[in-house]
């Protein structure tokens, strides 16, 4: 799996989640610091185009911001 992680608004978690795992099989989110509302999205290697389509979309509606290491 790969994972990528975001820092996005508390109160857009819950929706980011719901849509992402909507997409069965694509890939899952867990929230991983709920205090500065950072989550993990893990990404199945078959699906990586169509998730980075998404995730793009996702970051432009919800704001959310690529956290790199």
């Amino acid at each position: 799996m790969i994972k990528r992680y975001f820092q996005i608004d508390r109160k857009h978690i819950v929706t980011v989640q719901w849509i992402i795992e909507g997409y069965e099989r694509m890939g899952t989110v867990s929230t991983m610091d709920t205090r500065k509302a950072v989550i993990r999205v893990a990404i199945m290697p078959d699906y990586v185009d169509d998730m980075n389509r998404l995730l793009e979309y996702l970051r432009s509606r919800y704001g959310m911001k690529e956290l790199f290491d």
